[in-house]
C-alpha cells in the first residue's frame, strides 16, 4: 500500500510514517515548514516529502491519504481531496487498524499520557522493556537516545505510545489516546493546555475519562496521587485495576490529594530510592535532576510490573537510561557558556525545567566545589505552542521563570508563529522588585522580535561558567548554532586580542 501522509514532519505523524515503512508500505509524505530531529529522521529513513499543500500531490496516486491533526478544512489538498473523493483517515485510526491490531493478536498496549512528562515517561518505559529483553514496539514524541529514533516495530506483543489528548483530526475532535485501546494507561498529571480546542480543564477531564473507559478490567491505570483533576477524572468511574505514585513524596507521610498512593521516590546519595508502601523496592543512580523526574520514573517502573519486569530490573535499566533530545540536551560548550536545548513550552514545564538545572547545578557545585554564584541560568524562551500563541498561560509566564537568572523571550511579529499579545509587557513582572543580576539597564528581561538581536544579546549578556536554556516546542530559527557559532566568535576574538 501506497499511502501519503499529509503533517508528516509532526512529532506524532513522523513517528507513524516510520513504523508504515516498517511494515511494508510505501509512505510519502507532506509538511510546512519542517526542523530537525523529524525531518533528519524521516530523510534517514528514506521517506520522500513534499513542501507545502499544493493539489498536484495526487498525482502520486497513494491508496490512502493520512490526515494529522495540522490539516484544517481549507488546507488547498485536503480540500482537492474531499473533492474528488479520495480514501482518507486519521493517524491514530491507522496506526490503531495496521500497527496495533497486530498480524496474529492485538498488541499489549502501554499508553503514557498526561500534560507533561510523557515523552520521557515512554522512552524510560520503552527502554526498561527493552533492557529486560522484551523488544517493543514504540512511537514517542521525540527521540529516546537509547534508541536513536521515535519509532520502532517489532514482533514483539508489547508497544509503547505516547499517548497525546490533542484532537485526532479535523473530522474526529476526540483525544488521539482513545484509538489505541490501551491495556495500560499512565496518566502522569492533568492541567490545562491546548487552549485552541479545550475551553477548561473540564473538557480536558472529559477526554481523559473517555481513555478511563478504555482500559478493560484486568487492565491498569496508573495514575498520580497527588493530581487533584486526576481524582476527578477517576471518580466519574473506574473498571480497571490502579496503582498511584506520589510525584513529590519523599516517602513518609502523605497529604490528601495523594492519599492512597503506594508508590514514591527518596532521594539519597547515588540518585534515589523506589518505596512501596514506604518499603524500599530498589534504588536508581542516574543524573538526571528534578521530581518531575523522579514521578516519570516511578510510573514507568509500575507499568512494567505490569508486563513482568521486576522493580529492581527496572530501576537497573534507569541506571543506563540515556535521556532524550530536546530534554535538557547539551548542544555544546563554548568560551565557558553551556548551551541546552529542551521542549518545555507550558509554564509549569518551564518552571521544572529551570528547576531541575538548578538543582543539577547546585548539585556539581556541592560534589566539585566552585563558587555557586558563577553557575548563572540564562532562560530563553520561544511561546510557540498554540496554547502560548493564544495567551491563555501568559499570566504565568513570570513565575515559572523566577528561578533563571536571566530571562529573554522571542516573540514573533509576523508569520506562522506571530503572538497575539505583547510578550515584553508579560514579562515586565521579573523587572521589578528582583534583586538577581541584570543587565546595564536594570532589567532581568529583555524580548526581541528578531533572532539575530536576540542571539547577539545574549552573547552580550554571557559569561563563562552560565548555562543558557533554550526553551521551545519548535525549531526557534535554528538558535543553538547560531549562538553557538556567535559564542566561538566572542572566543576567537578575545584570543585574537
Amino acid at each position: 500500500m501506497h499511502i501519503h501522509i499529509l503533517g508528516i514532519c509532526g512529532t506524532f505523524m513522523g513517528g507513524l510514517a516510520v513504523l508504515a515503512r516498517a511494515a511494508g508500505h510505501r509512505v510519502t509524505g507532506c509538511d510546512a515548514g519542517v526542523y530537525p530531529p523529524m525531518s533528519t529522521q524521516l530523510e534517514a529513513q528514506g521517506i520522500a516529502l513534499v513542501e507545502g499543500w499544493d493539489p498536484a500531490q495526487l498525482a502520486l496516486s497513494p491508496d490512502l491519504f493520512v490526515v494529522g491533526n495540522v490539516v484544517t478544512r481549507g488546507n488547498p489538498l485536503m480540500e482537492a481531496i474531499l473533492d474528488r473523493g479520495l480514501p482518507y483517515t486519521s493517524g491514530p485510526q491507522w496506526l490503531a487498524e495496521h500497527v496495533l491490531a497486530g498480524k496474529t493478536a492485538r498488541k499489549t498496549v502501554l499508553a503514557v499520557a498526561g500534560t507533561h512528562g510523557k515523552t520521557t515517561t515512554s522512552s524510560m518505559l520503552a527502554w526498561i522493556l527493552e533492557d529486560a529483553g522484551l523488544a517493543p514496539g514504540f512511537l514517542i514524541g521525540g527521540v529516546p537516545n537509547d534508541f536513536g529514533v521515535s519509532a520502532r516495530l517489532t514482533d514483539a506483543p508489547y508497544f509503547v505510545i505516547e499517548a497525546d489528548e490533542y484532537d485526532t483530526a479535523f473530522f474526529d475532535k476526540r483525544s488521539k489516546f482513545v484509538h489505541y485501546r490501551a491495556r495500560v494507561a499512565v496518566l502522569n498529571n492533568l492541567e490545562f493546555d491546548h487552549a485552541d480546542i479545550f475551553a477548561d480543564l473540564a473538557a480536558i477531564e472529559t477526554q481523559f475519562h473517555h481513555l478511563v473507559r478504555t482500559v478493560p478490567s484486568q487492565g491498569l491505570l496508573v495514575i498520580n496521587g497527588e493530581s487533584e483533576a486526576l481524582a476527578r477524572v477517576l471518580a466519574r468511574g473506574c473498571w480497571s485495576n490502579v496503582e498511584r505514585f506520589d510525584e513529590g513524596a519523599q516517602g513518609g507521610a502523605r497529604d490528601g490529594a495523594g492519599e492512597g498512593a503506594r508508590w514514591s521516590a527518596r532521594t539519597c546519595a547515588s540518585g534515589f530510592e523506589v518505596l512501596r508502601d514506604d518499603h524500599v523496592e530498589a534504588g536508581i543512580a542516574w543524573n538526571l535532576q528534578g521530581a518531575h523526574n523522579r514521578a516519570n520514573a516511578l510510573a514507568a517502573v509500575i507499568a512494567a510490573r505490569y508486563v513482568g519486569v521486576s522493580t529492581e530490573q527496572a530501576c537497573k535499566a534507569l541506571d543506563r537510561f540515556e535521556g532524550v533530545k530536546r530534554r535538557m540536551e547539551v548542544r555544546g560548550t563554548v568560551d565557558g557558556v553551556t548551551v541546552y536545548d529542551d521542549f518545555a513550552h507550558h509554564p509549569t514545564a518551564i518552571a521544572t525545567t529551570v528547576a531541575g538545572l538548578r538543582s543539577k547545578l547546585a548539585a556539581s557545585v556541592e560534589t566539585m566545589g566552585g563558587e555557586a554564584s558563577r553557575q548563572r541560568i540564562v532562560a530563553v524562551i520561544e511561546p510557540r505552542s498554540n496554547t502560548m500563541k493564544l495567551g491563555a498561560m501568559k499570566a504565568a509566564l513570570p513565575a515559572s521563570l523566577a528561578a533563571a537568572d536571566r530571562v529573554f523571550g522571542y516573540g514573533a511579529k509576523a508569520g506562522r508563529d506571530a503572538l497575539g499579545w505583547d510578550l515584553a509587557a508579560a514579562l515586565e513582572p521579573l523587572n521589578r522588585g528582583d534583586d538577581r543580576i541584570r543587565n546595564a539597564n536594570g532589567s532581568k528581561a529583555m524580548v526581541f522580535d528578531d533572532i539575530d538581536l536576540l542571539v547577539a544579546a545574549i552573547v552580550i549578556a554571557s559569561q563563562p561558567g552560565d548555562h543558557v536554556l533554550i526553551m521551545s516546542n519548535g525549531g526557534f530559527g535554528g538558535i543553538h548554532e547560531r549562538l553557538l557559532a556567535a559564542l566561538r566568535l566572542r572566543a576567537a576574538r578575545k584570543a585574537a586580542a
